[in-house]
């Protein structure tokens, strides 16, 4: 509790193997880890300094059997009520973190419907409307990353659908995942907000084990500016593909975080057929 009065440090020593983060809602989330995990070691130490003073303070001395302290009430109340207020402690900042990494507006600046399937994505933005009428969608391929283009300080919401199993939307950079869920009758709402603060490409992949090719199951996220997100969507409602649009606004046009199942499989035969 004293360490929620100091501002938790950002940088790849105190992140603890912890990826930096790019939304605002993954500060909240950075700073819970930082702090649980300090919270573990201070208890860690606490807990070796006191088995290196029994190992040393209480060391066999002779054959006379040393003062036992079974019953001993006022320690046996000391710990269990320790253990308890650390646990206590730890619930109260997770669930202060998780309500508003969960927390959604009643008016997002953009709307994206994710749609999962065995084995890849679909990203539709539903607020848009293409030659053929429909809105604009990507659609992921064993040839072809799908890329999700999304702006920069703007509130983004997700909606998660299944078409069979479970999939687990997850960008490491995010620091949150979300299981997507087919079907609603359980009256599981699959939806979450994000603000993306910084550009760049990053890896999205699926963290639920579901199936033959799940680890292949890979997507990007593409985050740029709110202008060239708005020249992007521009670009697809007039009839540019993915690759195409991208290209239009001065992006690489195919994934640069990660490989298609089919890149793969070629490189594979490749190498067995050089004897590699």
């Amino acid at each position: 509790m004293t360490l929620t009065g100091c501002e938790m440090p950002n940088n790849e020593f105190w992140r603890f193997g912890w990826p930096e983060g790019i939304t605002e809602q993954s500060q909240a989330m950075r700073e819970l880890w930082t702090g649980s995990v300090i919270a573990a070691l201070i208890v860690g130490v606490a807990v070796w300094a006191l088995i290196g003073w029994s190992v040393v303070r209480h060391r066999k001395r002779g054959d006379e059997l040393p003062k036992q302290t079974a019953y001993n009430l006022p320690l046996e109340i000391v710990y269990t009520i320790l253990p308890f207020l650390i646990i206590a402690g730890l619930f109260f900042y997770t669930v202060v973190v998780q309500n508003k990494v969960q927390e959604r507006s009643d008016n997002p600046d953009e709307t994206i419907a994710v749609n999962a399937f065995k084995w890849n994505w679909q990203f539709v933005y539903p607020e848009t409307e293409g030659p053929d009428g429909e809105p604009v969608d990507t659609v992921g391929t064993s040839s072809e990353i799908p890329i999700l283009v999304l702006p920069t300080d703007r509130t983004i919401r997700f909606e998660l659908a299944s078409a069979d199993v479970i999939h687990s939307f997850w960008v490491p950079e995010f620091l949150f995942k979300l299981d997507v869920i087919p079907g609603n009758e359980n009256g599981r709402d699959n939806v979450f907000e994000v603000t993306v603060q910084e550009e760049g490409a990053y890896v999205g992949r699926c963290a639920e084990l579901c199936g033959t090719y799940h680890a292949f199951m890979n997507f990007e996220v593409r985050a740029v500016s709110g202008d060239d997100y708005d020249a992007y969507l521009e670009a697809r409602e007039s009839g540019l593909d993915t690759f195409e649009a991208l290209e239009e606004i001065g992006q690489p046009g195919l994934s640069s975080t990660t490989t298609p199942f089919e890149s793969l499989q070629n490189k594979n035969i490749d190498q067995q057929t050089s004897g590699g």
